[in-house]
């Protein structure tokens, strides 16, 4: 039986909040499967980078994980509407799972090889393209009634304490032995699918009505007919998608930084670092004029500030 919620609408102490069960084992699940996702990044790009010394390679590996995301976005939503989205969620860390074993594996044995690399980044991709979007529809399911801001927030802050983490714990399990990365991928995704078959959600509307373009790409419909959001998101794309340099980190962890793999699970962390920070300073101070202004500044900021790292040969300077 779902658990009942706590104390009706009135607001939700955080300290409440995570005495609820449900809500205490999504966290744990999220921030578990988060660990492993944080793990898999330092891990698979320092060692393709270190098989092939390619930085074509290196980027193609970004590519690889994030086309399943593209291709798939559509679908995956569509998938947490018609699907129990606590069983696509343990479905796909079961996925992930059984992926980083075969890492852990090959790794160990020292039979790995690139083409092995890519073919397991873009599972792991396609697991993580309807893992992220059903486990962001679960949790209404599983927040107390009257909570669900408190909710998304701690699930939130939670989320970057793992992306801050996560690089530097996998970077040293990395430096110890690679496959020792992968074999902490495998444990957290396990435990993650474990808390997650804990988890009591309300009742679901399971959408029962024919897979169709009009459902598929209604998100695309209500962007289009929002030319806020619609700018909004361009504008984020365009940003990081000529901006982004996270691919390209183990590059500068060894041959610039000359840090070894610890120091790529810091630089991999720094960002979330900056993102938590201003995310505590947007909470107590929010935006409330000149929204779009203080947008274009930040993108600024975020140009200015990766043409410093393009430059950096210091480790302070580039965290």
């Amino acid at each position: 039986m779902p658990e009942q919620p706590i104390s009706g609408h009135r607001p939700v102490s955080a300290r409440a909040l995570l005495g609820h069960r449900a809500f205490l084992f999504f966290l744990l699940s999220r921030s578990l499967s988060r660990f492993s996702s944080q793990i898999a990044a330092v891990a698979i790009g320092w060692q393709i980078y270190d098989l092939t010394g390619s930085a074509f390679d290196l980027g193609m590996v970004g590519l690889v994980q994030f086309l399943p995301t593209a291709l798939l976005v559509f679908v995956a939503g569509h998938a947490a509407d018609r699907y129990q989205r606590k069983r696509v969620v343990q479905l796909c860390q079961l996925v992930e799972a059984a992926t980083a074993l075969y890492l852990a594996t090959v790794t160990y044995l020292g039979a790995v090889s690139e083409v092995q690399l890519f073919i397991a980044t873009f599972l792991l991709g396609i697991a993580g393209a309807f893992e992220s979007p059903t486990t962001a529809a679960l949790l209404p399911l599983i927040a107390p009634q009257g909570s669900l801001q408190r909710a998304t927030a701690v699930s939130s802050g939670a989320a970057q304490v793992a992306t801050i983490t996560g690089p530097a714990l996998g970077g040293l399990a990395y430096a110890i032995a690679p496959h020792l990365a992968y074999s902490a991928m495998v444990l957290f995704w396990v435990l993650g699918m474990i808390l997650t078959g804990f988890i009591r959600p309300r009742p679901q509307a399971i959408a029962t009505e024919r897979t169709d373009s009009d459902n598929i790409f209604a998100g695309v419909r209500f962007i289009r007919n929002n030319p806020a959001i619609l700018g909004t998101i361009s504008l984020d794309l365009f940003a990081v998608l000529f901006g982004g340099v996270t691919a390209l980190l183990p590059i500068y962890a060894r041959d610039i930084l000359q840090t070894g793999p610890v120091g790529l699970g810091v630089l991999r962390a720094a960002p979330a670092v900056g993102a938590l920070l201003m995310t505590m300073v947007l909470a107590r101070h929010a935006i409330s004029r000149h929204v779009g202004l203080r947008m274009f500044q930040a993108v600024i900021v975020f140009g200015l500030a990766t043409i410093v790292f393009a430059l950096s040969s210091w480790m302070w300077l580039s965290v």
